[in-house]
């Protein structure tokens, strides 16, 4: 198989965007990372659209058809186009499928993209639509809801290793500190521990500010083999590994709730491919749709101890400076969740930071990153490992 880069990026703002339809979201963030690639249309010749729910949420379904006829690449091009589902993981898994595209030989230029429109329905309906990443019969229709399934895992994680609310706190908090000098996330401003355990509560013990929002926004990298990298760009990113695994839809049905065991696999294989562990990584976007999920995530891909991602979180360990920057681009929780879009946002996110152009949140001397996305309550999980050099 042949070695792959990313040679273009873009994101669009992240937020709630009333004025900014589907379509335009995709196109701009679509259009973007083709002018940073310096290529053009007739180049691509493939594309890969993350996407979990637009049939709900914009009524709006045959995605990838509609992406390509709206970023011009149908008429006359016809490059072919697929929508990529895996609930919240639906941008990780679009790029993956384009990195295995192009690594196979099959495709030399692809777009993989992510985008989802999530506030043109009410809150009610948002919630639905998301609930139907978990198992509808046996959750669902139960009326558990995300929030409440998570903060089943945050009391287990409590109850078997100590965690405290103050931790779970300290993860929204530094992720809050990163997001305010990242210019596309959706919250920009500071927050303390107290001003989360003040927030409202959402489901015991999850308060509104260890959760992630409901948000609008695309993203967008070209994908190009590693050999002609360099004909488009003089700073190609490598992708080193890439895993993926699944676990049972249904909470009920894991091993340990604590552990999501497809995190882990995943996180295995990445490695595994990349001929890496996690001590050589030097920053991670984890997927962090509540709090309680970024202190698995950190322990599950191996940069705490299991019961010790709580603690390491507290202790600044996770911080830019820290010993392992988790979330430097304010993560799902300040940055924003456009599901869809999140998978492919938390690399580019990597991108920036190995080419060093992250700004005030910049890591110094980040040469290899990782990225974890998640869909559901960890039914899939996708990995990725990146570097700076080949």
């Amino acid at each position: 198989m042949r070695e792959v880069a990313i040679i273009g990026v873009k994101n669009t703002i992240f937020g709630e965007q009333w004025d900014r339809s589907f379509r335009d979201l995709v196109v701009e963030a679509g259009v973007g990372a083709v002018k940073d690639a310096g290529i053009t249309g007739e180049k691509i010749d493939s594309m890969f659209v993350g996407n979990m729910s637009g049939g709900q949420f914009v009524e709006q379904e045959h995605i990838g058809a509609l992406i390509a006829d709206y970023s011009g690449l149908a008429k006359n091009l016809h490059i072919p186009s697929t929508r990529v589902e895996a609930a919240c993981a639906s941008g990780g898994l679009a790029l993956r499928q384009g990195i295995y595209s192009v690594a196979s030989g099959m495709d030399d230029i692809v777009i993989a993209a992510g985008v989802e429109k999530m506030t043109d329905v009410p809150s009610a309906k948002a919630s639905s639509a998301l609930a139907a990443a978990a198992d509808r019969e046996w959750e669902g229709i139960m009326g558990a809801t995300f929030p409440g399934l998570y903060a089943m895992i945050a009391r287990m994680h409590m109850h078997k290793y100590g965690t405290t609310s103050e931790q779970l706190a300290s993860a929204a908090v530094k992720n809050h500190q990163n997001g305010q000098f990242n210019p596309i996330a959706q919250y920009k401003n500071k927050i303390t521990i107290e001003s989360v355990l003040n927030s409202i509560m959402v489901a015991d013990p999850l308060h509104i500010f260890d959760c992630s929002p409901i948000t609008d926004g695309a993203s967008a990298v070209i994908l190009a083999p590693a050999d002609i990298a360099h004909e488009y760009t003089d700073t190609p990113i490598y992708v080193k590994g890439t895993g993926q695994a699944s676990d049972t839809l249904a909470l009920h049905d894991r091993r340990d709730i604590t552990t999501l065991d497809a995190s882990v696999v995943a996180g295995k294989r990445a490695y595994e491919m990349a001929r890496m562990g996690p001590e050589d990584i030097d920053l991670v976007e984890v997927h962090d749709c509540f709090t309680i999920a970024e202190i698995c995530a950190i322990e599950d891909l191996g940069f705490a101890k299991k019961g010790e991602g709580g603690k390491v979180t507290f202790d600044g360990e996770t911080a830019i400076g820290g010993r392992i920057p988790v979330n430097t681009s304010g993560g799902l929780k300040a940055c924003g969740h456009p599901v869809g879009a999140t998978g492919v946002k938390q690399a580019i996110e990597i991108v920036e930071q190995l080419r060093g152009e992250a700004g005030k949140r910049q890591v110094d001397g980040a040469e290899i990153g990782m990225t974890h996305n998640v869909g559901g309550s960890g039914a899939t999980a996708v990995v990725h490992i990146f570097s700076r050099n080949r």
